[in-house]
């Protein structure tokens, strides 16, 4: 089994949408014996808080079902619980190569860098730009889900 963390700023927004997009693709492709996923923040600022509406919405849109989210900050434990802990954008990284340093095992990737892309997804908490924000972690997941065919981890 392969676990996977996404992570962002807050926690209500990108790390959750990726979480909910990918939980979907698991159950949708009877995935759950070979892949889970979870996510969290690197900052404090939302934790407790729930998924943002702008993300909720636009999730629902797309027909991805949400759960009762609460917004969770990344531990030192997560760092051997997860398989890949992989961040959304520039911050995300620096945080979580300080956080996790010196990652000895490599886990540390950001969503995009699957897609063979070197940018960032825009924070949609500052831009407003869910849909944007969705279409960034569909080819990000998209990317993953390849790698992980091509390692073996998945079918």
């Amino acid at each position: 089994m392969t676990r996977i963390l996404f992570v962002c700023h807050g926690n209500i927004c990108r790390s959750v949408m990726a979480e909910y997009m990918l939980d979907h693709l698991i159950r949708e492709n009877g995935w759950e014996s070979f892949l889970s996923c979870d996510s969290a923040a690197t900052s404090l600022e939302e934790i407790g808080n729930p998924i943002h509406y702008g993300a909720r919405r636009c999730l629902l849109r797309h027909g991805i079902p949400i759960g009762d989210h609460r917004a969770r900050r990344i531990t030192k434990d997560d760092y051997g619980r997860y398989d890949w802990i992989i961040g959304m954008d520039e911050e995300n990284m620096y945080d979580l190569a300080w956080f996790y340093r010196p990652d000895p095992k490599k886990k540390i990737a950001s969503l995009l860098s699957f897609a063979g892309r070197n940018r960032e997804i825009a924070d949609p908490w500052y831009t407003g730009q869910f849909e944007d924000t969705y279409r960034d972690l569909e080819e990000g997941l998209d990317g993953l889900i390849d790698h992980l065919k091509k390692q073996g981890t998945l079918p």
